[in-house]
């Protein structure tokens, strides 16, 4: 019942930014947290960076000084600016979503994922 559109990757060089951009829609009461996730190579998926309701927000170490996490809570939807880009920022990254719907149930949502890939 919870949908998310996930937008803005791209092929960029090094140094490069893209602003990455997560809508979620359906039958939504309320939203508590919005996070973009990445999956290196033979490792578990990764918080990137996240943001609550509160506009509370959180970074990986490796990020904090190029990325911003942002939202608007009127249209559901979080926005990921990320600067200084790196070949190691190569990934495949994903729009996580907490919600709760119309029928009163908290549930997670993913979504399908958008490709960031930086040349050197």
């Amino acid at each position: 019942q919870v949908q998310l559109v996930e937008s803005g990757g791209g092929l960029v060089q090094t140094g490069g930014s893209l602003r990455l951009s997560c809508a979620a829609s359906g039958s939504i009461r309320s939203i508590d947290f919005m996070g973009w996730y990445r999956q290196p190579p033979g490792k578990q998926r990764e918080l990137v960076a996240s943001i609550t309701s509160d506009g509370s927000t959180n970074y990986a170490d490796s990020v904090k000084d190029r990325f911003a996490i942002s939202r608007d809570n009127a249209k559901n939807t979080v926005y990921l600016q990320i600067n200084s880009l790196e070949p190691e920022d190569t990934d495949v990254y994903y729009c996580r979503v907490r919600a709760r719907t119309s029928a009163q149930r908290m549930g997670i949502y993913w979504g399908q994922g958008t490709q960031v890939t930086v040349s050197s």
